[in-house]
């Protein structure tokens, strides 16, 4: 009996991860506090680099600090309409001060370290996207995160070590939209070391994503030949990316991540 309720448990939880729709249009109607604290509580007991816990959670509620917010994510309207906006950040400042109060020197000014705390805080925001959808909860990953991080930090005030990477909205659907479309699993599990593709492979395993109506209306309102030109050409261009990337590179280095001196013990 405990068997079958285990097994009921895992299949259950799975079919919800199947079932997973971004929802970007939400009822105007408050999420719960005691709801907040338990998808917040479920995030917080992420597994983490060694169990540092390397990121802090910001939770906008505020119409007007929503708008402030608005911006730095293209105005999407789902910033402003959603109940909870929540931005994941990677944060070694209290790390750091706890280290010092210790009486260690931490270490912690370098690329790595960031790459460390932006994982753990990945790992948060899915958790909290999973125990949000398991209440019943809409979600939306916003990826503007790191393209405006340098005006999210103003905003939300942000100190030295702490660097926004992820947003997500949260709250009541007021859609039911079709799934999105993903690769098949054969086009991205490897099995013990990496195959390249083939030209083939990579025909084969797009086909389904070029064919699909909505991506082919996606190309011709575009103008474009193909959808994956629709990508570097218009969605993520490359003038787009250098220029984004070289703004992140001034935030890291202003939050100060981008100590690159060489050691000599």
């Amino acid at each position: 009996m405990v068997f079958y309720l285990c097994t009921e448990k895992i299949k259950n939880m799975v079919e919800q991860l199947l079932a997973h729709r971004t929802i970007r249009k939400y009822k105007i109607q408050p999420v719960e506090e005691e709801f907040l604290e338990k998808i917040l509580q479920a995030g917080c007991r992420s597994a983490t680099t060694g169990n540092m816990q390397l990121y802090s959670i910001i939770v906008t509620t505020d119409e007007e600090n929503k708008k402030r917010l608005a911006p730095c994510h293209f105005n999407q309207p789902m910033v402003v309409n959603a109940p909870l906006v929540l931005t994941f950040c990677a944060d070694f400042n209290r790390f750091n001060k706890w280290c010092r109060v210790s009486e260690a020197e931490p270490g912690y000014d370098n690329f790595l370290s960031f790459v460390t705390a932006s994982i753990d805080a990945v790992i948060v925001a899915q958790t909290v996207t999973i125990a949000a959808e398991s209440l019943g909860l809409g979600v939306c990953y916003l990826g503007t995160t790191t393209y405006m991080a340098s005006r999210i930090i103003d905003i939300l005030k942000l100190p030295k070590g702490v660097v926004p990477v992820t947003t997500l909205t949260i709250g009541w659907p007021d859609e039911d939209p079709e799934q999105v479309d993903r690769l098949p699993l054969k086009g991205i599990v490897h099995k013990e070391f990496y195959a390249d593709y083939t030209e083939g492979d990579i025909a084969s395993m797009y086909q389904e994503k070029e064919n699909r109506p909505e991506n082919r209306k996606f190309a011709e309102e575009n103008n474009k030949k193909t959808l994956a030109q629709v990508f570097t050409d218009i969605r993520y261009k490359k003038s787009d990316n250098v220029l984004f990337s070289n703004m992140l590179l001034e935030v890291l280095k202003d939050q100060g991540y981008m100590n690159q001196e060489s050691i000599i013990e």
